[in-house]
């Protein structure tokens, strides 16, 4: 058996390709050209969309924003094992943290907080626990048993990670902790390249490195709109939302299943170690893609009398809850 990898962040961009290889498209639009790349982000599939009368400087930014986004999976991949995010899990210990490190983990920590260890980045050790299980062979169909799983849930604890800036140090406190950053650090990534790209002097974009973020309308007036992925289906949405100067964050299950039959999912329940259902999402309205990103995760995983509160808390504006049949609520701070 092997663990099913869809899409982890699976927003539908409606109109869009995605998955492709790293391809260039440039279309006319009014006056400006719609320059579009397409490629992947930390194993999900990117694009990047914007507008200009100059192809040649807006190829020249989008590599801007790629040599951006390349430095920063340098950091938070956990696939990598040359990556500081990987140096810390291996070693319990990071010296020299970079700044983005520092920032990234201080975030982390404090949506682990507001959401009362709903979201907690220090859940590594009980998803690498469903991975190995599952990947195995002949895996035991009912999950990981029970006293493994209660050996990982002890490692998980978000006030394990010990931040010191000043020093450039970070450290966590058992052996055998680990972290992950992936509800977060794309949505880091894909800010930091849409800063790159405004930082050239471009305004009317779409940005997608897992998670999207919006930034001035299309030259036509309109907004960029964004489908809210199908959890039955995650390449057919069930609504759509207009979106200026906004990100979106979209989590559910079905981005990663680890049983054919979808009863285990990727996001995982800190304090049960049980796995959110496959068959619902949750997108996240946010000023940023970084808020959107942990936002999202925390808000499928949070009880329902929590998420407006986690929401608002956070800074987020919209959370979007959908099942196959459609939107079934919408929460707003």
């Amino acid at each position: 058996m092997s663990v099913r990898i869809t899409r982890r962040r699976a927003i539908t961009v409606l109109a869009a390709a995605a998955g492709l290889p790293l391809i260039w498209h440039a279309s006319q639009a009014q006056a400006a050209r719609l320059i579009r790349w397409e490629g992947t982000t930390l194993g999900a599939p990117s694009t990047i969309q914007l507008y200009h009368t100059d192809e040649a400087q807006a190829r020249a930014a989008i590599e801007a924003g790629l040599a951006e986004l390349a430095r920063l999976e340098q950091i938070f991949s956990v696939y990598r094992a040359d990556s500081e995010l990987s140096a810390l899990n291996r070693d319990g210990r990071l010296e020299s943290a970079s700044p983005e490190m520092i920032e990234m983990l201080t975030r982390a920590r404090e949506l682990a907080r507001i959401s009362d260890g709903v979201y907690d980045p220090t859940i590594q050790p009980v998803w690498q626990l469903y991975f190995r299980h599952f990947t195995a062979a002949n895996p035991d169909p009912n999950g990981p048993a029970a006293e493994d799983l209660k050996a990982a849930l002890a490692l998980v604890d978000w006030r394990g990670i010990e931040i010191d800036p000043l020093a450039r140090r970070v450290t966590l406190a058992r052996p055998g902790m680990a972290v992950t950053l992936n509800s977060g650090a794309q949505g880091y990534i894909t800010d930091r390249v849409a800063q790159i790209l405004r930082d050239h002097g471009f305004s009317s974009m779409l940005v997608d490195m897992g998670e999207q973020r919006a930034l001035e309308p299309k030259p036509d007036g309109s907004a960029w709109k964004i489908g809210i992925a199908n959890p039955a289906d995650p390449n057919r949405a069930v609504s759509e939302i207009d979106v200026v100067n906004k990100a979106v964050s979209t989590s559910g299950g079905y981005g990663t299943l680890f049983d054919d039959a979808g009863r285990f999912t990727h996001l995982i329940d800190s304090r049960t170690g049980q796995t959110a259902p496959a068959l619902v999402g949750v997108s996240v309205v946010a000023p940023t893609a970084t808020q959107a990103d942990g936002l999202s995760t925390a808000l499928l995983l949070a009880p329902a009398e929590r998420r407006q509160a986690i929401l608002r808390a956070a800074g987020g504006e919209t959370a979007i809850f959908v099942t196959p049949d459609g939107v079934t609520a919408t929460v707003t701070a």
